[in-house]
């Protein structure tokens, strides 16, 4: 388990920093996604404290990396909330990483940022969710694919890695499908442990599916799956355009490492895309870049932003925020503070719920382009109201 401390800008004798613990995989199966969200918070903590700190006093951070190894998560929060005694921590990715670590932040009225879209069926007061619930991406990018733009599909393959993630959003998914009147015999559903390389037979098993047409699938493979799975779709020469994966899961920074010009054509949906066109949002992409290019880190100035690094970047600037207009670190109070709040973000407005400890946010489709960007091609009207509890599953 690696530990760093990074460096806070000198402060007055009398002015103890306010420390922020990051808890992100920086190896193994899910390093390829959670490194970037490492490197956008040492750069939002040092915009912060570049800008004079918040109740004038510097940000620290210290960095955990729990090397995708679960059992280590909950460990790992313990050691950032009791003995380096940081006043926050942002971090996780994977629902089992995030589940890992929620009694411990209970247990201690710890307060973590979690900035990954998940399944929701959740809601503590110790954790504030940026990242999105089904109702602001799992359903849209379903519905988006029913629709008449979309391709009007009609069957779906469901495929997944084998953790709560991924099974709670297809049971959702298979829900919503059935409620708006596709058969169960049109629905397949199949799960892969982390880390899986094989695709052959799967991707089989979907042109099989496909063979009559009407066929899209709904991708929630997490980590560095993703990169043998596209491969083998377009070995055996599936047309994303004829059998399209929608992804949930795979954003700008995953296709890095893989050949975009072989996935032209599939979608992916989130609320937030680099490609997103406003002043703001080109400041934040160059001021990442620069960042990357100083700090000599992998890919420097051709560095990307995605949605979860964000959700990382407004997440810094909302605590920040709250723990000014609180007056103080306590988690209480910083609870209360961030409720109901609404800022600027790179991607344009959005606020925190009033109520449930998630973000208001909208909602975009986008296609995969040759240079691993997104064109968007479909967006919600305004930002959409997360659940923290999924009215599909409720209701059956």
């Amino acid at each position: 388990m690696l530990l760093v401390t990074a460096a806070a800008s000198p402060a007055r004798a009398d002015e103890e920093p306010i420390k922020v613990g990051i808890l992100h995989s920086l190896t193994g199966t899910m390093a390829i996604s959670e490194t970037s969200l490492r490197d956008v918070a040492l750069m939002t903590i040092d915009e912060i404290n570049a800008e004079g700190g918040v109740l004038g006093r510097q940000l620290e951070a210290v960095v955990i990396d729990p090397a995708s190894d679960w059992d280590l998560f909950a460990e790992s929060a313990r050691e950032l909330l009791l003995d380096h005694e940081v006043d926050v921590v942002f971090g996780c990715w994977t629902s089992v990483s995030r589940k890992a670590v929620l009694p411990v932040f209970e247990q201690h009225n710890g307060l973590l940022f979690y900035p990954v879209q998940y399944e929701g069926e959740e809601q503590s007061p110790n954790i504030f969710y940026t990242g999105a619930t089904p109702i602001q991406q799992l359903i849209p990018g379903a519905a988006y694919l029913m629709s008449e733009d979309g391709g009007g599909f009609e069957k779906f393959y469901l495929l997944g890695t084998d953790y709560v993630f991924p099974r709670t959003a297809n049971a959702i998914l298979r829900a919503y499908l059935i409620s708006e009147g596709v058969p169960e015999e049109n629905i397949r559903e199949e799960y892969t442990p982390f880390g899986h390389a094989d695709y052959q037979s799967i991707v089989g098993r979907i042109r099989e599916l496909a063979r009559d047409g009407n066929t899209a699938v709904l991708s929630t493979i997490n980590g560095d799956s993703n990169v043998p799975f596209y491969r083998e779709f377009a070995n055996q020469g599936l047309d994303p355009f004829e059998v399209p994966i929608m992804a949930f899961s795979v954003s700008e920074e995953e296709l890095r490492a893989m050949e975009a010009e072989s996935l032209v054509g599939h979608l992916a949906a989130w609320n937030y895309f680099q490609s997103v066109d406003t002043p703001e949002n080109e400041e934040f992409v160059q001021k990442f870049r620069d960042y990357a290019q100083a700090n000599n880190l992998p890919g420097g100035s051709s560095r990307v932003v995605n949605d979860p690094m964000e959700g990382t970047y407004f997440g810094l600037k909302v605590y920040a925020a709250a723990v000014e207009a609180a007056g103080t670190t306590d988690v209480d109070a910083v609870r209360e503070a961030v409720l109901g709040m609404e800022f600027d973000a790179p991607g344009g407005p959005k606020k925190m719920h009033a109520e449930n400890m998630h973000t208001w946010k909208p909602v975009y489709i986008g296609e995969i382009l040759a240079d691993g960007q997104f064109e968007i091609i479909w967006e919600s009207d305004g930002l959409v109201e997360p659940e923290s509890f999924s009215s599909y599953l409720q209701d059956e």
